[in-house]
Order: C-alpha cells, then sequence, then structure tokens
C-alpha cells in the first residue's frame, strides 16, 4: 500500500475538507495523489478555485498539488486509502453526536475494496472507532474487517489560527488494527509530518490520548475560572495572581476565560458519555464542564451588577460586545461561548450590539440568532471585549471612552488592557 501510493499506483482520499480535512488533503498531495471529498458541493466548488472555505489557507497552498475536489461517490471509488476527517460535535443535551461519523462511514463503506485502508481523525471516545464504525463499513461494504479491509485511528492535532503548530510539525500519534496496518498507517503519515509519528500500541490507546489533551486542558482552565470567581469577590485580579504564581519553575499558567470552540468545550462529554456506560460518574471532568460552561452567564451579571452599580436602570441599557468567534483571529464561531453572555445579558433587558471583524453575519444569525452589526453605535452603559482578535489589542483607552457614557463600564475578558486603562470604570476575570 505504502510503495503503491508514493509511485501513484494507488490514491488516498480525504473525507470532509473542513479546518482539519483540507490542510491535510493538500499536504499529502504535494507528495502523493489525492481525493479531497466532501458533501457540500459549494464547497468543493470553493476549492476548486483555490478557496479555502475556512479562511485558515491562501491560495498558495493549492499550488503543486495532486488532488481532485469532488461531491461524487463514484469518483471516491479510484481511492484505496480513506482518512475519515469530519467534525464530532455535541447536541443541545451535551450527548455526543456521531451522526457525521457515522454518514462519513457510510459514504466510505459504499466505495471500500478488500485490500483498502480506513483511518479516522474523527476525534471521538476509546472504543468508538472499533464498536461504532467498524460495523458500519462492514455492512454497507459486504466485507470483513480486518480480513478484507483496515482501520486505524490518528487524532488531528490541528489548531485553528495557528500558523507555527502545522500538521508538519506537531508530532502524529497513529495506530492500526494490527501490526502490519500499524506501521503501514504511520509510514504514510511519515510523508507529510516532518515532528515524527508516535505510533500507540492501540487504537483505542490513540482515540484515548487526543481526548484527554483536550479534557486535562479543559480541567485546569476551569480551575482557573473557579479562583477567578473567588478572587473577584476578594477584590484581587487573576492576572495579577496569575504572574506572581508563574514566577515558581514548574506552576501551570492556564488562563481565565469563555472555553467554548469544538475541541475543549467538546471532548470532554465525549469521555464522560463513556464513562457513564461504564457506570462511572466522572466527577471531576463533569464539574470542570459545569464551571466552564457557566462563565459566559457569569461574566453577563458581573457587567450587570457593575452598571447598577454606576446608578444606572438596567432594562433599556445598551452594551456592546466586541468579538463573537470561539478564539481570537478565526472566523470560526462553533461553539461560541460568547452567546451565553449575549443571551444572559439580554435576559436582563439589556440591548446587546455585537460586532466582530472575522465572523461571517449569516453564520452568527442562522446559528445563534442574533445580529452581527457593522459598526458600534454609541454611547453604551457597558463594553465587553470577549474575543481578543487582533484588530481589539491595541486601542487607545480614548477609543472606549467614545464608546461608553460617563457612567460606562469596561469589560475586558482576556485581561489584555490591564494596566493600560485609567480613567474608565474597569473589570477583567
Amino acid at each position: 500500500m505504502y510503495e503503491e501510493l508514493l509511485n501513484k499506483e494507488r490514491k488516498l482520499a480525504v473525507i470532509g475538507l473542513g479546518y482539519v480535512g483540507l490542510p491535510i488533503a493538500l499536504e499529502f498531495a504535494r507528495k502523493i495523489s489525492v481525493i479531497g471529498f466532501d458533501i457540500n458541493a459549494d464547497r468543493v466548488e470553493m476549492m476548486k478555485k483555490r478557496i479555502d472555505p475556512s479562511n485558515e489557507l491562501e491560495p498558495e497552498a493549492f499550488d503543486g498539488c495532486d488532488i481532485a475536489f469532488t461531491a461524487n461517490l463514484d469518483e471516491l471509488r479510484e481511492a484505496s486509502f480513506y482518512i475519515v476527517a469530519v467534525p464530532t460535535p455535541i447536541d443541545k443535551s451535551n450527548t455526543p453526536d456521531l451522526k457525521p461519523v457515522l454518514s462519513a462511514s457510510r459514504t466510505v463503506g459504499q466505495v471500500l475494496k478488500p485490500g483498502d485502508f480506513v483511518v479516522y481523525e474523527s476525534t471521538v471516545y476509546p472504543g468508538c472507532t472499533e464498536e461504532d464504525c467498524i460495523p458500519v463499513l462492514e455492512e454497507l461494504s459486504g466485507l470483513k474487517y480486518m480480513d478484507d479491509f483496515k482501520v486505524g485511528y490518528s487524532p488531528e492535532r490541528i489548531n485553528p489560527g495557528d500558523k507555527e503548530h502545522t500538521i508538519r510539525t506537531i508530532v502524529k500519534v497513529s495506530s492500526g488494527c494490527d501490526a502490519e496496518s500499524a506501521e503501514i498507517i504511520a509510514k504514510v503519515y511519515e510523508l507529510v509530518v516532518d515532528a515524527g509519528v508516535h505510533r500507540a500500541s492501540s487504537i483505542k490507546v490513540a482515540e484515548a490520548a487526543k481526548i484527554i489533551e483536550n479534557t486535562q486542558r479543559d480541567v485546569n482552565i476551569a480551575l482557573i475560572n473557579e479562583l477567578s470567581i473567588i478572587f473577584n469577590r476578594m477584590g484581587i485580579n487573576t492576572y495579577e495572581v496569575l504572574e506572581a504564581a508563574c514566577t515558581k519553575w514548574n506552576f501551570l499558567n492556564f488562563k481565565p476565560g469563555l472555553v467554548g470552540g469544538h475541541c475543549i468545550g467538546v471532548d470532554p462529554y465525549y469521555l464522560t458519555h463513556k464513562a457513564e456506560k461504564l457506570g462511572y460518574h466522572a466527577q471531576i471532568i463533569t464539574s470542570g464542564r459545569f464551571v466552564n460552561d457557566s462563565m459566559g452567564g457569569y461574566v453577563a451579571k458581573q457587567t450587570v451588577k457593575k452598571i447598577i452599580a454606576k446608578g444606572q436602570p438596567i432594562q433599556g441599557a445598551r452594551a456592546l460586545v466586541m468579538g463573537a468567534t470561539f478564539k481570537e483571529n478565526v472566523s470560526d464561531i462553533r461553539n461560541s461561548k460568547v452567546v451565553d453572555t449575549v443571551r444572559e445579558l439580554e435576559s436582563f433587558s439589556v440591548k446587546v450590539d455585537v460586532i466582530d471583524p472575522h465572523a461571517d453575519a449569516d453564520e452568527v444569525r442562522e446559528e445563534y440568532g442574533y445580529e452581527i452589526v457593522s459598526e458600534p453605535k454609541p454611547r453604551y452603559d457597558a463594553v465587553i471585549v470577549a474575543v481578543n482578535h487582533e484588530e481589539y489589542m491595541n486601542l487607545p483607552e480614548s477609543y472606549f471612552a467614545d464608546l461608553l457614557t460617563d457612567k460606562g463600564v469596561f469589560v475586558d475578558l482576556k485581561g489584555i488592557y490591564r494596566g493600560k486603562i485609567k480613567g474608565l470604570e474597569y473589570w477583567s476575570l
């Protein structure tokens, strides 16, 4: 398989061309022949024109790539090595939503041939690949797992908006269903990963490694968020405490904030879901999720208290929220926790305007039901810098003063203006 891919006698296909799948497909396409498959025909047409629908890659990223983009199942049949890189979200009750990965499995199952390989990159709970996905491949293909086709798991580690840590520079974890497939899969990934490939001992180990990466971060951020709530009651600034604590060599410098997105805010729920099925209630992980999921509402309530303390009536008060995406300098709004702050403010009858230089207004309206305004409409009783986009990092205090009423409150979620605001009422986590 490896030699035939290298000699372009076989083709590799990537199923799902989002912020994970497209960069992987393009990197492989510089070495071997690739089919980029996505069910969204409009996205496929954009990529054929060298446009990344996720706004992560420049047109030059498509240069020198042997890749055919398609939404046609018949064209997918030409591949022999399939990489599944579709989202694995949660539903409104925080339960894992496997519909995308099972749908992708059905797609691959319809074109699977004897001797083919299937590698999953989507983040799932340990056991999902073997217990949920492989039966679908067998059913749709009529083939026997292990005898007729091989399966592996290699978790994605792409960080949206990060130009330094890319697929080439991050060590890749890979695994296979047996020793032979594990080695072939690792060698295929070594074609595009300069940092090297860690060969996990099993598919379940690789699945678990991925899911604890983000669960660990989530729990640590939850601790700092809880400390921030405590320190706020003490009247001390969390970031000043962190600066002092960081003078110790082994202190882990996590920051408080809104924890959203499609990784840290989602992956722990996959692990707790599996734990529940095994009869164990994951107390620390669940508690961390509760703290982090409540932070958007907490920010709104603190803002409301500050407005009232300044003698302003809260009903009909106006607030500007700067930022709508789940993190800085990306256009991705999936699972953004800014919406929790917006909705909590609105529950107090505060009129909220939201601006964001990166977010798509139509996507925000469809996903969350509120509007992105093109320009602020002063004056506001509160301005909340919710996402530290580059455009918001070095604004003068006068900019915010012009937006606010005389008794207005400036809320700086990430503490980027700490020490720089002298004349305004200031609060941060």
